[in-house]
């Protein structure tokens, strides 16, 4: 068994470490809170832009636009949205194993959201495009609109033949979802599926652009990447701090129940030296009588 001394160290280190978890718990909270409503704020915007294109999509016979077409590249373009630090329990793992999962090392370009993620894909042989880890401290729809420029860039030029993201779905304090989407090239099969199912509700009619389709979607496919983009951060920074909160509170947790077995231990420890004592000065007392 531990000595009272070793015992009392320990309980000591677990105290100090407990308060420290603490603290962070509490300043994620507040985190959360703020990145919460900024997501829910975004939302709106975010399902219009998509309902948008969709209804295009679903309206539109026989369109033909580059950004409607998988190109000849060979590698595809992964926008990885991961955080810059760690203590938040499974969320940077999730995402790194969801890249993983998905995507062959030798036919993937990762643009990297976070150093955690990039650290990660980086040791297991990716590469590397592109790294924005300070755009995730302080999402702003300018960084969004930034890497669609960029990306949209490679795509027309034939370097990369399809655009997805990576990031975590935040549905409330506990349920956060690692989540692939595919920007490019727009299905135009997949949301016409999703139309059938009642997902997207449209009248029939035909869509008629101006001047024509080739400008409008020129025009509004970057918007809704972007804005699909930003969205992404927006839950992402929430479920960020949504995962610290609970690896927090759960830190606490096991230092509370780690700190009652260790006083437990202790006081065990002190009732048998004063025991020892006691015995020792009895049997003195009766050797000298």
């Amino acid at each position: 068994m531990a000595s009272m001394k070793e015992i009392k160290r320990r309980r000591g280190s677990i105290q100090s470490t407990k308060q420290i978890t603490k603290a962070m718990k509490l300043v994620s909270t507040v985190k959360l809170q703020k990145a919460r409503q900024k997501a829910e704020k975004s939302k709106p915007y975010f399902n219009l832009i998509y309902e948008t294109i969709a209804s295009i999509l679903s309206k539109s016979a026989n369109l033909d636009h580059k950004y409607l077409k998988k190109n000849d590249g060979k590698m595809d373009a992964v926008v990885a949205i991961t955080s810059n630090r760690g203590l938040a329990g499974g969320y940077n793992n999730n995402i790194i194993r969801l890249v993983e999962r998905s995507f062959k090392k030798e036919q993937a370009f990762i643009y990297s959201i976070g150093k955690k993620g990039k650290d990660a894909l980086e040791r297991h042989g990716y590469n590397i495009a592109g790294d924005y880890a300070e755009v995730i401290n302080e999402p702003l729809y300018k960084d969004a609109e930034d890497i669609t420029e960029l990306l949209l860039k490679r795509y027309e030029a034939g370097e990369i033949s399809a655009i997805y993201i990576a990031y975590t779905n935040f549905k409330n304090t506990v349920v956060h979802i690692p989540t692939l989407i595919k920007l490019l090239p727009l299905d135009a099969d997949e949301i016409q599926s999703q139309q059938k199912e009642g997902d997207i509700s449209t009248d029939g009619a035909i869509m008629n652009y101006s001047p024509n389709e080739e400008v409008v979607l020129d025009e509004i496919v970057p918007q809704y990447i972007a804005s699909i983009i930003f969205g992404a951060l927006q839950e992402a920074a929430a479920a960020e701090n949504g995962a610290r909160m609970n690896a927090m509170e759960n830190a606490t947790n096991n230092a509370d129940e780690l700190i009652d077995k260790l006083s437990l231990q202790y006081n065990r420890a002190r009732q048998g030296a004063i025991t020892q004592e006691l015995t020792e000065i009895v049997a003195g007392a009766n050797a000298i009588e």
